[in-house]
């Protein structure tokens, strides 16, 4: 049965500093690749068909240090923009504390976590979906179901929406999830992309 690893990228510089990134091209850093590092050994059982990731370099230079770590050179790698992390318009660059003394908690919350509701000039979480779905649809399950095992390295939102996909999450317990830097999210499929089986290494 085909294989799906989902890894969100190694910790980033505005990962570090509490920043809102969104399509900002910032890099890793040496924890960053630390992490990628460590997520490549958590996995080096597997073997991978084809490797998918964002058009950002935090998660292309995570998805090079693992296939590096294990020497896994010639696993074929896609680049996409449908797979980058969620917009967040007037708030990238900006330190998520400064923006929770000022808006409050709850409402910085419902900026990073709520499915429906964006932040100024940027994109909500169902917004993301709308371009990351189709793409997982299309092109990652397209290979699933050729039987290809696949890793996924892309960021804690587009992970999220297919996540959201796979484990048929609501809009609320959406808001709840949390994916860490460097974690493979390893998922069992079946050809036709049902789920059987999860486990978080």
């Amino acid at each position: 049965m085909p294989t799906l690893v989902l890894i969100r990228h190694g910790q980033s510089l505005w990962n570090l500093e509490n920043r809102f990134t969104g399509w900002v091209d910032v890099p890793l850093t040496k924890q960053g690749e630390e992490e990628a590092a460590r997520a490549g050994d958590r996995i080096k059982d597997l073997t991978f068909d084809v490797a998918y990731t964002s058009a950002l370099r935090r998660a292309q230079s995570t998805l090079q240090i693992i296939l590096a770590t294990q020497g896994w050179m010639d696993v074929p790698v896609i680049r996409d923009q449908a797979l980058n992390e969620r917009h967040y318009g007037d708030l990238q660059g900006l330190n998520k504390d400064d923006l929770r003394k000022q808006y409050g908690e709850d409402q910085v919350k419902i900026w990073r976590r709520s499915y429906a509701t964006p932040p100024p000039n940027g994109e909500a979480l169902k917004d993301t979906a709308a371009r990351t779905l189709p793409f997982f649809e299309r092109c990652i399950l397209g290979d699933i179901r050729q039987g290809k095992d696949v890793l996924v390295v892309a960021h804690g939102n587009s992970n999220r929406s297919i996540v959201m996909r796979l484990d048929n999450l609501s809009e609320e317990e959406v808001l709840e999830l949390n994916l860490e830097t460097g974690i493979p999210l390893v998922y069992s499929l079946d050809q036709d992309g049902k789920v059987l089986g999860k486990e978080i290494r």
